[in-house]
């Protein structure tokens, strides 16, 4: 059965948008997902389920969510193997010159078009930087996401797909906790 790990946007931040990770897995269960795990409180989910498109899979889940806790959550899906793909294709990580701490990952609900990213180019101010491949952008953030002209700005709207972000140690921990599940 394959692997698959989903990232919500926007929950348990601030006041608004709390949800338990228990009742999240108990959500996703009740979807008939088996081995459901959840990592740390901002909403990722490793899982195993029947062969799915991830959109698919994102939709049926934003639908179970709405359901249950009675706000929109948007879902960003993906395989086991693409998010190996993901950490592979870090185009930063060649550069030994810089820190892999400052790395981020932005997982796109689609590909972005090329006048959406030149549009991008004109909000990233030296020294971060970013690359996109594919539907993953990747940040190289040295000052931290906080100060960070990029993560203030709405990448959804910027690239008019969804987006969510999860700091290098998280995408690789998930991808750990997918090779554990095997």
């Amino acid at each position: 059965m394959p692997i698959y790990i989903s990232m919500l946007r926007g929950i348990n931040v601030g006041a608004h948008k709390r949800i338990k990770m228990d009742r999240l897995r108990t959500s996703f269960e009740n979807l008939g997902f088996e081995q459901v795990k959840t990592y740390i409180q901002s909403g990722n989910v490793i899982f195993k389920t029947n062969r799915i498109s991830t959109p698919v899979l994102s939709r049926r889940i934003e639908e179970k969510l709405l359901a249950d806790f009675g706000f929109p959550v948007s879902v960003i899906s993906r395989t086991v193997e693409e998010m190996a793909s993901a950490i592979q294709n870090n185009p930063f990580l060649k550069d030994r010159s810089i820190d892999p701490e400052k790395f981020h990952v932005t997982f796109l609900s689609g590909v972005p078009s090329q006048s959406a990213l030149e549009k991008l180019k004109t909000l990233a101010i030296a020294p971060e930087q970013f690359r996109c491949i594919g539907k993953e952008m990747y940040l190289y953030l040295p000052n931290g996401a906080s100060k960070s002209i990029l993560m203030k700005s709405p990448l959804d709207r910027a690239l008019s797909v969804v987006t969510t972000t999860r700091n290098w140690r998280t995408v690789n921990a998930l991808h750990q906790m997918c090779q554990d599940c095997r």
